[in-house]
């Protein structure tokens, strides 16, 4: 949660209203009972910002304080009542899976909404997942691709998502060299879900003449993540491949993590 935190933290802190720099810098060193004591002082006058970092210390848990999801559910509340972005959408997390609250899908769903219009592109990523799924909402492809797409500016995993919807015609007319395009924006970034897909319309030829050195570059990288389909899929590709052609899909992968570095 910390990569969220900082996206927000950093917005936020440049309007408080008080100096919580004292207590985010604990944060960031993992010394949570020291940010506890410097935060909630603040968090107690009302500050926001505060609140929902102390929600996220209750949440996360470890170096000197306690698990507590109710407690972490109670700072995220009232920061999400002051329009806090980052606590309104941790507070939906916590509605949806039913930590520190009663599982409530229809408050998860406000919640979200009202922090993806202040932008989060977390936020925008879950609601469109409940918009697909029609679960909480009915279910609606169009609106769950332009919270996608609104997502996709700042979050490689809404890329991904983007291009599969491309490549099912979900809301939009099926084009697999649109998906491919996205697909590759994402997976250039490091995302594994992109990494993936490319690699599965590289061995179809969806989109993209059908390649396995590109497509077993692709999974192996998606494999290193940790994916068990891209390791599957990438396993099976090389029992057809010659010894030179995985040889030339390892270079690459490698080539690909150093120039990431």
């Amino acid at each position: 949660m910390k990569a969220l935190g900082a996206l927000f933290f950093g917005v936020l802190l440049c309007t408080a209203q008080v100096d919580s720099s004292a207590g985010m810098k604990a944060y960031y060193a993992d010394d949570y009972a020291a940010a506890v004591s410097l935060l909630k002082p603040l968090a107690e006058k009302g500050d926001a910002n505060s609140q929902a970092v102390l929600g996220s210390i209750y949440e996360s848990a470890g170096k000197g304080v306690s698990q507590d999801f109710v407690e972490a559910a109670k700072w995220y509340d009232l920061a999400s009542r002051q329009g806090n972005p980052l606590a309104l959408y941790n507070l939906a997390l916590l509605y949806e899976f039913g930590k520190g609250v009663r599982q409530d899908f229809g408050a998860a769903i406000d919640l979200y909404r009202k922090s993806s219009e202040q932008g989060n592109p977390w936020a925008q990523y879950n609601l469109a997942l409940h918009y697909k799924n029609g679960t909480g909402v009915a279910q609606d492809y169009a609106e769950a691709l332009r919270l996608l797409r609104l997502a996709a500016d700042r979050f490689p995993a809404a890329q991904a998502a983007v291009g599969l919807f491309y490549d099912l015609g979900l809301g939009v007319p099926q084009d697999y060299d649109a998906a491919v395009r996205w697909y590759r924006k994402s997976a250039e970034q490091g995302e594994v879900l992109g990494q993936l897909e490319l690699g599965i319309v590289y061995r179809m030829g969806q989109g993209v003449s059908q390649d396995l050195v590109q497509a077993h570059m692709w999974l192996n990288l998606a494999s290193a993540q940790g994916n068990a389909e891209a390791r599957k899929i990438r396993d099976e590709i090389a029992a057809k491949m010659t010894p030179a052609q995985i040889a030339e899909a390892q270079r690459l992968a490698r080539e690909f993590k150093a120039k990431a570095q």
